[in-house]
């Protein structure tokens, strides 16, 4: 039996850097949405990309992927986005078997709204740090991840 690829001293460390990055990067961006807008980081995922589509829907199978959530979550959130006026779901014309998602004026308000001070944020938590070569290398370097992940190794 092959014996584990430990991570060495210095892999370790840049491993649990990352981890505590995500975390409270995660964790920053959630009090500044609630604080500033009332949403939360998964209603934002949600909003963005709707925000961005020409007409505002987006089949909900394709926004699943675009977020990389589960069918389930997805749904959820969804539903609790409904609620509040943020979103609607409509039957999907071309299959019946799939839903679209449209983002009402209530969510297109809400997302306009908390967009500029997002983006500040991450600017003020994550790019403002770092040198132009250094957003480089980390382009390359989460592009290479990726690409490996989606070959599978």
């Amino acid at each position: 039996m092959e014996q584990p690829r430990w991570l060495d001293e210095r892999e370790a460390r840049v491993w649990q850097a990352y981890l505590a990055v995500n975390r409270e990067l995660h964790s920053a961006l959630e009090r500044q949405l609630v604080r500033d807008s009332g949403l939360s980081n998964a209603d934002y995922a949600l909003l963005a990309p709707l925000s961005e589509a020409a007409d505002g829907v987006v089949r909900s199978r394709e926004l699943g992927a675009l977020v990389g959530w589960e069918r389930s979550r997805l749904s959820h959130q969804i539903g609790r986005m409904e609620k509040r006026g943020l979103v609607a779901r409509e039957e999907c014309v071309e299959d019946a078997r799939g839903s679209m998602v449209r983002l009402t004026p209530t969510g297109r308000a809400a997302i306009e709204s908390a967009a500029p001070a997002h983006v500040e944020t991450v600017r003020r938590y994550v790019f403002d740090a770092l040198s132009a070569d250094e957003v480089e290398v980390l382009d390359r370097v989460f592009r290479r991840v990726l690409d490996r992940i989606a070959d599978g190794g």
